[in-house]
């Protein structure tokens, strides 16, 4: 989170119009605060289950999970502008 939130601050601070920036942060916290509650919630129910090798391996797999959908936007962003 320390990469991302300045990063993330700063973009909404940029794009949203300056009556609704207010508005735009406190709908950006508390969607990341649901966000974090959520897999909060997940990850103790995995730990419940499965233990914590479980868990970390399902943090692993979504990671992974991820990195691929990052690789698979980038590649189609960047044919798409070339075609």
């Amino acid at each position: 989170m320390g990469f991302t939130q300045g990063l993330l601050a700063t973009l909404i601070a940029e794009t949203a119009p300056a009556e609704l920036r207010s508005t735009a942060f406190s709908m950006f916290n508390l969607v990341t605060g649901a966000a974090l509650l959520l897999a909060s919630v997940i990850a103790g129910a995995l730990w419940d289950i499965a233990g914590p090798q479980g868990t970390f391996l399902a943090g692993a797999t979504f990671t992974l999970v991820t990195l691929a959908g990052l690789f698979l936007a980038r590649t189609h962003l960047t044919t798409s502008r070339q075609g």
